[in-house]
Order: C-alpha cells, then structure tokens, then sequence
C-alpha cells in the first residue's frame, strides 16, 4: 500500500497545481523516508546530482539554444517558400510544403514549438487567403510541426537517452527513418483528402520557372549545411551528440548573426535568458524524477509489474498494444519531459523482458509524444498555433487535429509491431 499512497500523493500535488518537479521530488522524497527512514535525505540529492552529472544532457541546452537562435531569422518562412516553389504543381500544395518546411525546421532545430511558430505563421495565412479549409490549414500545420520532437536533434531523445542510459547518438539516427515515414504519411493524407473532396484546396494559378526554384534553394542552403554538419559528425563519429550541439549551437549563432544580421544585444539576452529558464526547467524535471524513480526501484515496482505482466498469459502484442495506449492517454494530461523521466523507469524493465530493445522503445515512446503534443489538454502545440494564428479559435485547432491524429497512431502502430524499421539504420553504425 506504501507505493500507492506515494502515488496518490503525486497525483494529489499535481492536481493541486504544484510544479511538476516540486512534486515529484516531494513524492519521491515522501517515498524514500517511508521505506527508510531519515537516510532519505542522503538518497535524494545523490540521486538528483548523479542524475545531472551526465555529460551527454550538456546537449541539452546547446540544441535548445541553436534552435532560439534559428527562431530569431526568417530560415522557416524561407524553407516553406522553397517548399511552395517546388510542390507548387500538387494539389494541396501549401498544406503539403508545410510539412516539408516543419521536417526540415524540426532538423534544425529540434523544438517543435519553434516549428509550430516559424511554419504557421507564414503557411496559415497564405492557405486561407488562397481559399483553403480552415480546418486543412491548422491541421496540416500543428501535427506537422510535431516532426521536430523525432527527427534529430531531438531533445526527447536527448532525456530518454539520459534516463535509459541509451546512446543518443543512436536513437538521433533512429529517429531519421520514422521521421521521414510520419512526414510522407501526412503528406500523402493531405493529398488524398484534397483529391476527395476539391474544395478544400482550389488548384495552385501560379507557376514557377526552374531558375526561381533552383533560387529559392539558395535561401536554405545554410540550414541544410548545418543539418549535415551536426548529424554527419554524429553518424560518422568525429563527434558526440553533445559535441554536435555545439557546432550546431556555433553555426546557428553564425546564421542568426552573420548572414541574416537579425540578432541585436536585446535580442541575444532574450535567446540566452529564454534557453536557461528552458533548460532549467529541463533539467529540475529530470533530476527530481530521478528521486522519485529510485524510489519505485527501492521498492521493487517496475519488477513486480514486470513479474505481473509476463506471468499474465496475454499476448505480446497486446500487452505492447495496453503500454502505447495508456502512454497515448497520458501524453494527453502529462508533459512530454515528465512522461518520458516518470515512465521511462517503471515500462522499460517490462519491455526488455519482453525481449524488445530498449532504443527501439525510446522511438516509438517519442512517437507517443508527437501524438501528445497535439491533443488537449495538454497539447502545447495547439496553443502555440493559436498564438502565432489568433485568427484560429483553440476549439477549431483542436477538431482540424484530430483526423492528423489519427494518421500519427497509425504510423505509430506501424513501427510497434515492425521494431527493425526502425532499428535497421542505427544498425548501420
């Protein structure tokens, strides 16, 4: 009974707004004391500074920082142009350039937040004064700019990876094939749903000359340079993943400062403040979950539900199918930084004595996180939509979400039940 108090305790200060990393430290703490006594005041901080002792979450703030750094230059309006100009023949296409542009920003910068507000602000507008749906426009835009929480740099992978122990630099190169899967996915849902019902996507009237494609390249070239410079040195091995953040980090600040001249002293205090108060935040979550996660080992819990679960007699796939689903509810009413840190420790023993790899369930757990990001309440990318779209009710958001929804558990479901799809490339390595 002692774990479940400890749980309800938990749930009970969450519920009553405390932040979630003074509730999960209180939690922990409550638990450890319980099980042993006053030597729970030298349990917790060792497990809280051993848990940011990690030189890999040093990536952490590097890719958050490259990515506020690419946030102050107009890069995201320029890979949507491009994508415009070269998909323009499609029907569809704004909706489809979208996605490319989000991928392609998500790459860059890892934040999908970011993606959600370079992309939107531009895109949404141009669809509904060309007479697209309100509802294609939102929909194509918010699930889209999930992308960047898969396709490397990824900070999720970057706390999964220090939670589980997995190497970053392998679930960065996992992530690339899902990645690409769930963008083509989305686009090909917006083609056929254009292609069913015309009215939602009037044909494209103009037309672009190869010359102003093959121009529009030159607007991107520097954020497709970067992308090569920080995944080349990691799938090579010149660098670590948190050497790579620093280059990223470096080239970022080249592109915001020297091409595109677009940071100012205010606005670089802006960058730094808002990528410490991020971080911190972070890495306040990660440590004090770490409290509260060796507590539920100290008493056994993720054994026991192990234990309990194999013994079941269910089938593997559907204890696989109980574990993505109650991951796809919480990602609903959870952030995703809290999702990963709480969970992580109690599902991950089960899904290794299933005999699943561990790197295999950091990606599709990252999966869940795209589909948690856009669904309410907790779904911050809908409300990051609605800042950069107000002409978009929260509610209207919400409901032009749902069918992308549903494309993003069916790609989900597709590399749960075909782990080497997504386990081939790291492979490779």
């Amino acid at each position: 009974m002692e774990p479940v108090f400890v749980v309800i305790a938990l749930v009970g200060m969450i519920g009553l707004g405390m932040p979630i990393f003074l509730a999960l430290g209180v939690a922990g703490l409550i638990g450890l004391y319980l099980a042993r006594g006053s030597l729970a005041f030298f349990f917790a901080p060792s497990s809280l500074f051993g848990q940011l002792n990690g030189f890999e979450l040093i990536a952490l703030p590097l890719f958050i920082l490259m990515g506020n750094f690419l946030g102050a230059t107009p890069v995201g309006s320029s890979l949507f142009q491009a994508a415009v100009r070269w998909l323009n023949w499609l029907r569809g296409s704004l909706a489809i350039s979208s996605v490319g542009a989000s991928a392609m920003f998500g790459a860059v910068s890892g934040v999908s937040l970011a993606g959600v507000a370079a992309v939107g602000s531009i895109a949404v507008p141009q669809m509904l004064e060309r007479g697209y749906s309100r509802s294609l426009a939102a929909g194509a835009v918010v699930s889209a700019g999930a992308l960047a929480m898969l396709i490397p740099p990824s900070v999720p992978f970057i706390i999964y990876g220090a939670v589980s122990s997995v190497s970053v630099a392998e679930l960065f190169i996992g992530g690339i094939v899902p990645g690409i899967v769930l963008a083509v996915a989305l686009s090909l849902f917006i083609f056929v749903r254009v292609l069913l019902n015309p009215g939602e996507a009037p044909v494209a009237t103009q037309r672009f000359t190869w010359r102003e494609r093959w121009q529009s390249l030159g607007n991107i070239w520097h954020a497709a340079l970067l992308v090569l410079a920080v995944l080349g040195s990691i799938y090579t091995g010149f660098a670590t993943p948190s050497e790579a953040a620093g280059i990223g980090a470096m080239g970022a600040f080249l592109i915001a400062a020297v091409i595109f001249r677009s940071l100012t002293w205010a606005k670089m205090v802006e960058i730094l403040g808002s990528t410490a108060r991020i971080s911190g935040a972070i890495l306040l979550i990660i440590g004090c979950a770490k409290i509260f996660g060796d507590y539920l080992n100290m008493v056994r819990v993720p054994q026991l539900l192990t234990e309990m679960l194999t013994t079941s007699g269910l089938p593997t796939w559907a204890i696989l199918l109980a574990v993505m689903l109650l991951l796809v509810l919480l990602g609903m009413i959870v952030d995703a930084v809290s999702l990963i840190v709480v969970t992580t420790p109690v599902l991950l023993p089960l899904i290794e004595a299933l005999g699943y790899d561990p790197l295999w369930f950091g990606i599709v757990m990252v999966l869940n996180l795209e589909i948690a990001v856009v669904t309410p309440p907790v779904g911050l990318n809908l409300y990051a939509l609605r800042g950069v779209c107000p002409e978009l009710s929260v509610e209207e958001i919400i409901r032009s979400a749902l069918p992308f929804v549903a494309v993003q558990f069916l790609v989900l479901m597709l590399f749960v039940f075909f782990p080497s799809l997504s386990l081939w490339l790291p492979g490779l390595m």
